[in-house]
């Protein structure tokens, strides 16, 4: 009897134990709704949007608005005038369609004016960039990483080199680059345009940045500890550091490919042989084609080539915009 009046008491312990627990909950629910309601009223006098808020500032919308066209205007001029032949482009209004859909017409042209120099320099440029870019990449990823990583005599020299490399811009050092490849007789070749590719300090600068946040010392520290990864610094960047840097890699990737992309003062001083030229450098070249004594102008195809042009660079931004976006992300939160 007593057994079952113990097992009776329980039940209803356990019973009062769990509405007491559902009051509670009940109760936290109304402080949150109210704190909820509260911020949801600051914000709207403040006139800004939160979680919670769906209102809107109109004044940042209005200036996202502008600054959204701002940078899609001139994709807008691309595709449009991409569509007109050149009769029409000299005689149509520059944002209105021509007379005749002629994208297809011109980008065969493209491709076949002048013996088809178009894909030569499209392939040129992508020389330049896998090798320059991709070169760029893997020295600042490593020498990043053991500068964040490893503690050694001068680390604060080399930090100064880097910053004042960063302050310097690139067009200073094109005419004493030039001096000195002319002294090497590298000059109209490939590796006028490779090797000053392969340095970038804003991306050593990037990675040493980003390791510090990424790569937990402690971890770090247990691996070398534990042995699972041998007593090799480099297998253990590779199999534990490396994943966590992704996020920067592709960040550093996509800034050294668009800088290579676009070089245009570098190949301009270096590069005399059309068959060398970059896309940027070649295009140019077309543009300038009408002012020369009897030169057929054809903006028709300077505008379908800088078109064409683009779009490799926004497919790598697209396939790589999960990376970087959680690259640019990385630290925003404390822990």
């Amino acid at each position: 009897m007593s057994a079952a009046a113990s097992t009776r008491l329980t039940d209803a312990e356990l019973k009062a134990q769990e509405k007491a627990a559902r009051k509670a909950e009940k109760e936290r629910q109304k402080r949150i709704a109210a704190d909820e309601a509260a911020e949801r009223r600051r914000s709207a006098r403040a006139g800004f949007a939160n979680v919670s808020n769906p209102r809107r500032s109109t004044l940042m919308t209005v200036l996202c608005a502008i600054f959204a066209v701002y940078c899609l205007f001139p994709f807008v001029y691309l595709v449009i005038n991409a569509t007109k032949t050149q009769a029409d482009f000299t005689s149509t209004f520059g944002l209105g369609f021509g007379k005749s859909f002629a994208l297809w017409d011109n980008i065969v042209t493209v491709f076949t004016y002048q013996g088809g120099i178009f894909g030569r320099w499209l392939v040129n440029t992508l020389l330049y960039v896998v090798v320059g870019a991709g070169g760029a990449t893997l020295p600042a990823i490593m020498g990043g990483y053991a500068l964040a990583k490893f503690r050694f005599p001068g680390r604060k020299a080399v930090f100064a080199v880097i910053i004042g490399s960063i302050s310097v811009p690139g067009i200073a050092l094109a005419v004493p680059q030039f001096l000195l490849f002319a002294k090497l007789g590298l000059t109209n070749t490939p590796w006028a345009m490779i090797i000053p590719s392969l340095i970038s300090p804003f991306g050593l600068y990037l990675m040493w940045i980003f390791s510090e946040q990424a790569v937990p010392t402690e971890l770090l520290e247990a691996a070398r500890v534990d042995g699972a990864y041998g007593a090799s610094e480099f297998r253990t960047f590779w199999t534990i550091s490396l994943p966590l840097l992704a996020p920067g890699i592709v960040t550093t990737a996509l800034f050294t490919i668009v800088a290579t992309w676009n070089n245009y003062f570098l190949p301009l001083i270096m590069l005399k042989d059309a068959d060398w030229y970059p896309l940027t450098i070649g295009l140019n070249q077309w543009k300038d084609q009408a002012s020369t004594a009897g030169g057929q102008a054809i903006q028709n195809l300077v505008i379908t080539g800088s078109l064409i042009t683009i779009i490799p660079l926004v497919i790598a931004f697209l396939c790589l915009q999960k990376y970087w976006q959680s690259g640019l992300a990385a630290g925003a939160v404390k822990e």
